[in-house]
């Protein structure tokens, strides 16, 4: 039996500038029966700041962060921001955490990209001790040795319990997660997950990395819902999304995105869309993405068609569907087809 599913809206990181009505936005959200907002960061804007400054003006929505980068804090320091927020927010808080890539992590934070499963099952053990507030927070891993006595160190570091006594031990925690291997971990230690792209159409690529999760685990996907009778129109700003991100995010080397397109059946057109990306040819590049993959990773045509097509994410693991389009009347619609 097809399930229902929550509907959410997400924020994005910033661009240059702040999105325009962010607070009447979310409230407009809530009123529609939205269950969650969400917020990220990349190298400008952070994630958790809008979503406390929305969280002040709305009183039900969820607030997730939709993705905070690992090696942006330290673990303890993620612990006490998602401690702070859930407090003000009155427990509405969903943790969203992920590795990013190493280009991010090296060239930004300055921090080495080695080991990432190793560090994320790490940081989030850190988290949980924060959040549980059961004694002093310890650490022997490699990654975040808590307290720490490594080069430089005076000697005279203590295991800390957190002064505040967090609101809830148990703030849901949910990993982005693209590999096959991270998407296990994030079926074994966290909540729920948020892939990058996601088909229902194609649930055999994550089938055996899905194959422990527990009965109530979350995966929240964004998508693209829009309501046009054009549906070629409607793919096109999808596929400029992904010319970019199976383009240019990442290195010719590695690129996380671009594996992913592979492995969801579209291995020589990635290929193709990085080679031309990467010769500066960008038009070119967004042309040659496959309009059957922007499609069945996204919501597009006309109403009849998109409820049609909706019926194969509430039959799939999905349980969130997070919309892009802020308009009010796009997301009274999108309400109006998710929703029912």
């Amino acid at each position: 039996m097809a399930k229902e599913l929550k509907l959410g809206l997400t924020f994005g990181y910033w661009q240059a500038q702040p999105p325009e009505n962010m607070v009447a936005t979310a409230r407009e959200a809530e009123a529609l029966g939205y269950d969650s907002v969400w917020s990220a960061e990349a190298w400008g804007s952070d994630a958790f700041t809008p979503l406390a400054w929305i969280g002040a003006h709305t009183e039900r929505i969820k607030l997730g962060t939709g993705i905070v980068q690992l090696s942006a804090r330290t673990p303890t320091s993620t612990g006490m921001h998602a401690l702070t927020l859930d407090h003000l927010s009155e427990g509405r808080l969903i943790l969203g955490l992920g590795v990013s890539g190493p280009q991010v992590v090296e060239g930004w934070y300055g921090q080495p990209f080695s080991k990432p499963l190793a560090r994320t099952r790490e940081y989030i053990g850190v988290i949980r001790q924060v959040l549980a507030r059961e004694a002093p927070v310890e650490n022997d891993g490699p990654h975040y040795p808590l307290p720490y006595r490594g080069e430089g160190a005076w000697g005279m570091g203590k295991a800390l319990r957190p002064i505040t006594h967090p609101l809830r031990a148990d703030v849901p925690i949910y990993l982005g997660a693209e590999g096959p291997k991270n998407v296990a971990l994030a079926a074994e230690i966290a909540s729920g997950w948020l892939p990058l792209y996601y088909s229902p159409f194609r649930s055999e690529v994550y089938a055996d990395s899905l194959r422990n999760a527990p009965p109530d685990f979350e995966i929240a996907q964004i998508v693209t819902l829009s309501v046009n009778d054009d549906i070629e129109a409607a793919l096109a700003p999808v596929k400029a999304m992904l010319g970019f991100y199976i383009g240019g995010m990442g290195s010719k080397k590695r690129n996380f995105h671009k594996e992913l397109m592979g492995r969801m059946g579209f291995e020589e057109e990635a290929q193709r869309i990085q080679d031309l990306f990467m010769e500066g040819k960008r038009a070119e590049a967004v042309a040659v993405v496959p309009d059957e993959f922007a499609d069945e990773i996204s919501l597009v045509g006309p109403m009849e068609r998109i409820r049609e097509r909706l019926e194969a994410w509430r039959e799939s693991p999905v349980t969130n569907l997070l919309v892009t389009n802020r308009d009010p009347e796009a997301m009274r619609t999108a309400a109006e087809l998710v929703l029912g």
